[in-house]
């Protein structure tokens, strides 16, 4: 009963990692038989959960392999220094690989100790990102240079063969298997369509990354790409853009306007100007200034922060409704927190940089909007739903397609859409289609999907949703924060900056 309960733990973790774009992780540092079957079974339902369990065999397979690579390379370490050798030195590398196997073999549970003692870890990250899937084997200490070499020359020699059965003939080393296990890998890869180019081994940070970027197969992204877009059309309940918010857009947009036409066009809807006036004065924005007409918000925040919050009142009141769900209300309140989080962060990293100054304008309603796409599943009436399901059965699809679409599975790309139907500006729009993806995000704008996806974690690893390690360093690199507890010290003051103003 217990171990039921806890695959289904698993799974539920699994899902959610799989619908927020969050990596999975699981870090050992001696890599025990039964870790090791955990590693291939959160694999398994990795690969189930989005369709892609026809290379759940040969991943299997990679997966022990690289795993092993890594347990080993750490033990190599500590081995090494054990012997007062240098890896480092051609001749005392091979003096020390001589006996290492079976030294190690012969008292593998102390070396494994030492390793524990040492902190040398290996780390498994899954995750879907896109159209693709990141595989990452990583341990922290860096390749030798014959190590480096050792594993190029087997990749490049692995090209030569058709079969494992060629390469076990050819391929004999008492010391380290030649890589054999690594050519069959790459043998394996190739049965499933891929190639040399989808493995990559770099050192970075002082950490050893063995990667795979594998593509999601065709047919997946051609039926969720179908049903998204379904899902776009369908939602016919879901209005045009408020026609008095259109209506001062117009006026925004036109270069001839005033200051005084704009406050002028506002001020004669008085629902409009209680919304802006409640939204320019609320605590998110942290103004010191407090305003009291529409001409002095229109001032205060100029016409690209005027239009900026029209976005916000409208998406608020299209998406919006009476008889909210306990989960939409949720979606709510963390959209309102990170669109704190993001002007608060866009203002303390980016507010003295002048060419940097529309990101700070634009980060909170884009931290707002950020999750449109979920809060319009939320939103959409049962008959649409119904609809793409009759879809689906007409087309074959299996249920459970669309039941990762309803859970959010491509919430990025139908956010990106219904901000496209309202005419949102680009920056919104791209920023709402990659803000779990930043490095595939448009280079000009790439900071600014940053400081989302950014105060997006830091509400979810608030939450314990996700931790340190499920965060995409490159973005902690960009923003100084690879240092955890420098990322716990900004978490802290965000929080309580948000308490303060509640």
């Amino acid at each position: 009963m217990r171990e039921s309960e806890n695959k289904e733990a698993e799974l539920t973790k699994i899902k959610k990692a799989v619908q927020s774009g969050f990596p999975i992780t699981i870090t050992t540092y001696t890599l025990p038989h039964e870790t090791e079957i955990y590693m291939g079974q959160v694999l398994s339902m990795f690969l189930k959960e989005i369709n892609q369990e026809y290379m759940t065999e040969y991943l299997t397979y990679c997966l022990g392999e690289l795993v092993n690579n890594a347990k080993k390379a750490n033990t190599k370490r500590v081995y090494f220094k054990e012997k007062h050798l240098d890896l480092n030195d051609k001749n005392q590398y091979r003096q020390g690989m001589m006996n290492f196997k079976e030294d190690t073999l012969n008292n593998i549970h102390y070396y494994l100790k030492l390793q524990e003692e040492e902190g040398l870890y290996v780390r498994l990250i899954l995750q879907k990102r896109k159209n693709k899937i990141r595989i990452e084997v990583r341990n922290n200490v860096e390749l030798s240079f014959f190590e480096y070499a050792r594993i190029h020359d087997k990749m490049s020699r692995a090209q030569q063969y058709t079969s494992a059965d060629q390469a076990l003939k050819q391929l004999i080393d008492d010391s380290e298997g030649a890589g054999l296990g690594l050519v069959i890998m790459i043998l394996m890869l190739r049965k499933i369509g891929l190639t040399e180019e989808n493995y990559q081994v770099l050192c970075e940070n002082g950490e050893t990354i063995t990667r795979m970027i594998l593509p999601i197969s065709k047919e997946t992204q051609k039926n969720i790409s179908m049903l998204s877009s379904e899902f776009v059309s369908f939602i016919d309940n879901l209005p045009q853009f408020p026609e008095n918010i259109s209506a001062v857009n117009k006026v925004l947009e036109n270069p001839m306007s005033k200051m005084s036409d704009i406050a002028e066009k506002i001020s004669n809807d008085a629902s409009l100007t209680a919304d802006l006036l409640k939204l320019v004065n609320s605590a998110s924005f942290g103004r010191s200034i407090r305003c009291h007409s529409v001409g002095d918000a229109v001032k205060l925040a100029g016409i690209k922060g005027i239009k900026n919050m029209l976005f916000s009142i409208g998406t608020i009141k299209n998406l919006a409704s009476k008889d909210e769900t306990a989960q939409k209300k949720a979606l709510w309140t963390h959209a309102y927190k990170t669109a704190f989080y993001s002007y608060n962060l866009a203002w303390n990293f980016f507010g003295k940089k002048k060419e940097y100054s529309d990101f700070v304008e634009d980060s909170y309603i884009c931290g707002l909007l950020h999750d449109m796409g979920k809060i319009g599943f939320e939103t959409v009436h049962p008959e649409t739903l119904d609809k793409i399901k009759e879809l689906c059965t007409q087309k074959g699809l299996e249920a459970g397609v669309f039941e990762k679409l309803i859970a959010g599975v491509d919430h990025c790309e139908i956010g990106a859409s219904i901000a496209e139907k309202w005419n949102f500006p680009d920056t919104i729009t791209e920023v709402i289609r990659y803000h779990h993806d930043p490095e595939c995000a448009p280079q000009k704008i790439r900071p600014l999907v940053g400081i989302i996806y950014l105060a997006d974690m830091i509400i979810h690893y608030q939450n314990y949703e996700i931790t340190f390690d499920q965060l995409d360093t490159d973005i902690l690199k960009y923003f100084g924060l690879l240092d955890e507890n420098k990322f716990v010290k900004l978490s802290d003051m965000l929080a309580e900056a948000f308490a303060r103003r509640q």
